[in-house]
């Protein structure tokens, strides 16, 4: 075979990892959110001037025919793409890239752009020139972006664009974490969504669309099955200015005509399509939103089912897409876990879906599949209409339960993928519970079920598809324990594997961090990153007027969270006014002040996160013997102090600050406050660096669910084994 030219537009398998690679080592210390619209940025130049070029080139190839049309605006609006002016084009921005005043060219260019593309006015970056922005580096990513084509004819048959722009926005949203999951879904979630509805023809709906992914796999989709996309009416909204720039230059870059509006606009509050009742809603709301303005909205015409909670907006987003729906229609969206279980005002909500027959299927997803949560989370379809028609059978007070926990498989250390194979699994059980030629019968145990209404009324109207599907590969299914037992040493396996690959991306160890040279970070004392100290409450065994039902955190507890093991989480009973005055919220910090042993020092710290809250679904406190730190977000990321903290403690740093006056060890925690340093890193490295920390975590979490399905094993083989008759010793 013979070599590639360093100068095709052609692109190898892997090529867009290389080019990740390449472009990242040219952030230096950006943080990964501005960095993302300095390099998509210029990819979608570099797209749109490749293909300004290939017809540039074709009109001066025929002038016989063009007749000196080359500078013709229209000669190139006529061929589908957009004009390029002389000082935006490519090889002219190249020939300058290494110049100081790059970065004033490039935003020049981008203004004429829009300019003269009126379907591109306000979408593109316009700060190149600023002054934190390396002109050097910025030259250097000109030059590698320069390596590939983009607009071509041979790079559009190949998808190269779409392959980098996906590939680059995936990992953008890892590198950013939780803030990743606002503009990004994963493609094999979303690919499960489109797989599973179908959506042919019709009005498309995604009412928080983030960068697009909705919309731009339901065009493969039709193109696909031979479909025509033009039968396609996209409609979307999207409240954030930078994620709407990204979403409309997604569309853009791929030919896709969408309404997503004349700006950015918050949906639950200027909603841009009141009158829209759409065929199709593909959706990934953000999760559990507690500042969405609820209060202003009680008697809003949506909350046809019940009025959200002011403190989540799951319920909000959830009737704001039935309220959307036409007579006809299906949704489906990805919802976090807690939607599914939670009580108080939601499961009234879910009671009235439910006994208004609306719920048509749920899914189980597996763990790590999304950026901005650990939790698995669950896939929700409803249906306006589960009479018999086309090619569909009566689904009337049925709903179909999928637990798909147990598949995909690891793309990184830290993030899950569902492969081609698992979503057709999925969808295909869909499918055929839907089809007139159901027979029934749905065979497979621990995966899926179809269930009456009635059931789910049994179960208190909860729709977590484990409580229904059955064990599955428990041994109580009669499944072959040595079968169970390879399965779980092939997870053991992954595990090591995974684990192996930790250690190897990152030699230094977290005690290394403290090793820096002292001048490489800045370094300042605990106290001066500490808003607020808090001390605890206990509260009372039973319930009484004018308390309320909470978990308290308590010193053992603290290493058994992160594990996500809180069955022995104590429930008291706290006034009111206490508990919303001490409790837990996201990023605080619990600390063990008292207790502990001769092997177990005080000064335990426990970072509180989204998941552990959601899972919890009450509100969270902390015991006498420990207090609550809220950090100063504006000066570090309060995920890195909680590391930092760790890392002291493994060391035996606190136990310098442990007295003893009674008996019990007491942590001098404002001693340690005001004697303590930690480093403190640039924004970018702390996330980072918080990003491997917890991808350890993750793997500690999966090491620990399969020493519980080992235990479980052995119980559940013990149980089985008949009776040993008694023998005769002689």
């Amino acid at each position: 075979m013979a070599k590639q030219s360093k100068k095709s537009n052609g692109a190898n398998v892997g090529f867009e990892e290389t080019l990740w690679s390449a472009a990242d080592k040219m952030r230096n210390n950006m943080d990964p959110a501005e960095y993302k619209h300095v390099v998509l940025g210029l990819i979608f130049l570099k797209y749109i001037s490749d293909s300004f070029e290939e017809v540039y080139k074709s009109i001066k190839a025929d002038a016989d025919y063009y007749d000196g049309q080359e500078e013709d605006k229209d000669a190139y609006l006529a061929e589908g793409v957009f004009w390029v002016p002389q000082g935006a084009r490519w090889e002219y921005l190249k020939a300058n890239a290494k110049k100081p005043e790059i970065g004033k060219l490039l935003d020049d260019a981008m203004i004429s752009i829009e300019k003269d593309n009126p379907r591109l006015k306000g979408i593109l970056a316009k700060n190149y020139a600023r002054s934190d922005l390396d002109k050097h580096r910025l030259g250097e990513l000109i030059d590698l972006i320069g390596t590939i084509g983009l607009g071509d004819e041979a790079s559009r048959s190949k998808d190269v664009l779409g392959r980098v722009y996906e590939y680059f926005l995936g990992r953008f949203a890892s590198a950013e974490g939780k803030g990743g999951g606002e503009f990004f879904t994963p493609q094999s979630v979303v690919k499960l969504l489109v797989e599973m509805l179908e959506p042919y023809k019709g009005r498309i709906y995604d009412p928080c669309c983030g960068s697009g992914g909705m919309f731009v796999q339901s065009e493969k989709f039709v193109e696909a099955h031979g479909g025509n996309t033009h039968d396609l009416a996209i409609y979307g909204q999207e409240s954030n200015p930078t994620t709407w720039r990204l979403c409309k230059m997604n569309l853009a870059i791929r030919g896709i005509e969408g309404n997503l509006g004349s700006s950015n606009a918050d949906t639950f509050h200027n909603d841009l399509h009141k009158d829209l009742k759409a065929d199709y809603i593909l959706a990934n709301p953000p999760f559990n939103i507690s500042d969405w303005g609820g209060e202003r909205l009680k008697d809003d015409v949506r909350w046809k089912y019940g009025v959200p909670p002011d403190g989540n907006a799951n319920y909000g987003w959830i009737q704001h897409m039935i309220h959307h729906l036409a007579p006809n229609g299906t949704a489906g969206f990805v919802m976090h876990n807690g939607a599914a279980t939670n009580e108080g005002a939601e499961a009234e909500i879910r009671k009235s879906l439910v006994d208004n027959d609306l719920i048509e299927a749920m899914v189980l997803l597996p763990t790590q599949l999304f950026y901005n949560v650990s939790l698995p989370v669950n896939l929700w379809f409803i249906s306006r209409n589960k009479k018999e028609g086309r090619n569909f059978r009566d689904r009337k007070e049925e709903v179909l339960m999928i637990d798909a926990s147990s598949l995909g498989a690891m793309e990184t250390s830290i993030h899950r993928v569902m492969t081609d194979a698992d979503i057709q699994r999925i969808a295909s059980v869909y499918h055929s519970w839907k089809s007139k030629d159901f027979d029934g019968k749905l065979d497979e145990s621990g995966f899926c079920t179809s269930v009456k209404v009635s059931d789910i009324k049994s179960k208190n109207y909860i729709l977590a598809p484990n409580r229904y599907v059955g064990l599955g590969s428990s041994i109580h299914d009669k499944k072959d324990p040595s079968l169970i037992l390879r399965e779980v040493t092939s997870d053991i396996q992954r595990l090591t594997t995974r684990t192996d690959f930790l250690k190897a991306s990152h030699p230094k160890s977290t005690e290394a961090l403290l090793s820096q040279e002292e001048d490489s970070w800045d370094k300042k004392r605990l106290i001066d990153l500490v808003e607020e100290v808090t001390g605890g409450e206990w509260g009372q065994v039973e319930a009484k007027d004018g308390y309320v039902e909470c978990k308290v955190v308590r010193g053992t507890d603290i290493p058994n969270i992160p594990l996500f093991k809180i069955a022995k989480l104590p429930t008291r009973f706290v006034k009111r006014q206490k508990v919303e005055d001490k409790v837990a919220q996201v990023d605080d910090l619990i600390v063990e002040i008292s207790g502990g042993s001769k092997d177990q020092p005080t000064g335990r710290c426990l970072l509180i996160t989204e998941d552990f809250l959601s899972l919890v679904n009450k509100p969270v406190l902390y015991s006498n013997f420990t207090k609550r730190l809220r950090i100063k977000k504006d000066l570090v990321d309060p995920q890195w102090v909680y590391w930092m903290w760790r890392i002291l403690y493994q060391k035996g740093l606190t136990t310098r600050f442990e007295n003893q006056p009674s008996g019990i060890k007491n942590f001098q925690m404002d001693e340690f406050l005001n004697n303590v340093e930690i480093p403190i890193p640039s924004t970018g490295v702390q996330k980072e660096l918080v990003a491997f920390l917890r991808s350890l975590e993750s793997a500690k979490v999966s090491a620990s669910t399969l020493a519980y399905r080992l235990e479980n094993l052995i119980d559940g083989v013990a149980n089985e084994i008949e009776k040993v008759p008694d023998t005769d010793s002689n």
